[in-house]
């Protein structure tokens, strides 16, 4: 299951996102989500955090 969050992002930043999704060919909103998802995988192999969700977890 995904969950959809709101995220704000100063002007520059979002333009900067736009342009790169367009130069990849994909959705803004995807590429958002594939840089979070890469940020959040970072963090855990780093233990910047405790007790990481199983990524495959099953309600």
């Amino acid at each position: 299951m995904s969950k959809r969050i709101n995220v704000t992002l100063p002007d520059a930043v979002a333009e900067n996102l736009e342009k790169w999704a367009d130069h990849e060919g994909r959705p803004t909103a995807n590429l958002a989500a594939y840089l979070i998802e890469k940020a959040v995988e970072s963090a855990i192999e780093q233990g910047k955090f405790p007790t990481p969700t199983p990524q495959n977890k099953t309600d």
